[in-house]
């Protein structure tokens, strides 16, 4: 394990940071491989090994929970022990890994497997080569497409990754994953997409925002994904309002909680203070009550204060009298 993962898991040790470390292991986490020929005794080894991988990976999630957890009552491991701990565990799994493939260097899945551990603790270099030899391996694999394509998108040129995720969706149209990851990386590298597709920073929005709707027809139950669309809209000037408010309405029809259900509200209480509909506005923060976005509410709260009064000044402006003018003097 390198020292990145390291100094992030002792910043999250000191800081009581629990669900971090899930999101380090979930956030590129793409799609997994599919082991199909249960025959096969390779195939067979990769699962063994892949299992290995995901319990490695839950293992060091609940140590930092539970050292956390500790820690918050003055207890736990120092951080450098629980550091020690972590890198032993993860260098288990990588040695088995490097011997499986070793052992079966032309096994196209074993290198995206390994990839995408690399990636998981935070050896994005090294998992950026594995994905490389996979598709080299089996330029007909999606997965391993779509990885290399992330990898790109981190750590360029993000011209690859365009190519890697078109790759992926031309090898596999099903996969919403794919649309999404091509959609965020558009949207993010709009100066790029502009000159690789000589096309306008509109046209680029069009564009990121036509694979996010191509995401959603696949998966139109995903509220992540769902979010991830309709937030898009914020960085489009001038804002496309009836999309935007359109985008948001959806997310909530398909909220999975009231936790989701509030999120979305401050979102369309946001739009609908920029648009002058104030009471609508105002009824969306009232139903905001879990004081996770309390912060959030008020700053709302005070742009629609701000926006509301703006606008009654200017209406009474508007509507006040002329003041009379003074009759011309007389000439002498």
């Amino acid at each position: 394990m390198n020292e990145l993962l390291i100094g992030l898991v002792g910043a999250l040790v000191a800081t009581n940071q629990p669900l971090a470390v899930s999101n380090l292991i979930q956030q590129h986490a793409g799609v997994s491989v599919s082991i199909v020929n249960h025959n096969d005794p390779v195939e067979l080894e990769l699962e063994r090994l892949m299992a290995e991988d995901d319990a490695a990976l839950a293992d060091v999630d609940n140590w930092i929970r539970a050292n956390n957890a500790f820690a918050s009552k003055g207890a736990g491991q120092p951080q450098e022990v629980l550091n020690r701990r972590i890198r032993a565990r993860f260098d288990a799994v990588r040695k088995d890994y490097e011997d499986f493939l070793r052992r079966h260097p032309d096994f196209a899945p074993g290198h995206l497997a390994y990839g995408s551990f690399l990636n998981d603790i935070g050896d994005e270099e090294a998992a950026g080569e594995q994905y490389g030899k996979a598709v080299q391996l089996d330029p007909k694999d999606p997965a391993a497409w779509n990885n290399l394509a992330n990898y790109c998108g981190e750590h360029g040129p993000i011209t690859n990754a365009f190519v890697g995720y078109a790759k992926a969706i031309e090898l596999n149209p099903a996969e919403p994953v794919y649309y999404q990851n091509f959609a965020t990386t558009v949207y993010l590298f709009r100066p790029d997409a502009r000159e690789f597709y000589g096309i306008s920073e509109q046209e680029v929005f069009d564009k990121a925002l036509a694979l996010y709707r191509q995401a959603m027809q696949l998966a139109p139950d995903n509220f992540p994904l769902a979010t991830d669309y309709a937030q898009s809209y914020y960085g489009i000037r001038p804002l496309r309002t009836n999309d935007a408010l359109l985008a948001w309405t959806n997310t909530l029809k398909i909220a999975r909680d009231e936790n989701e259900r509030e999120g979305v509200y401050i979102h369309l209480a946001r739009i609908k203070t920029s648009i002058g509909r104030f009471a609508e506005a105002r009824d969306h923060l009232d139903s905001v009550t879990n004081t996770a976005f309390a912060d959030l509410k008020r700053r709302v709260e005070k742009s629609l204060a701000d926006h509301e009064a703006a606008t009654n000044a200017a209406v009474a402006a508007t509507n006040r009298p002329a003041a009379p003018t003074r009759p011309p003097s007389p000439a002498p």
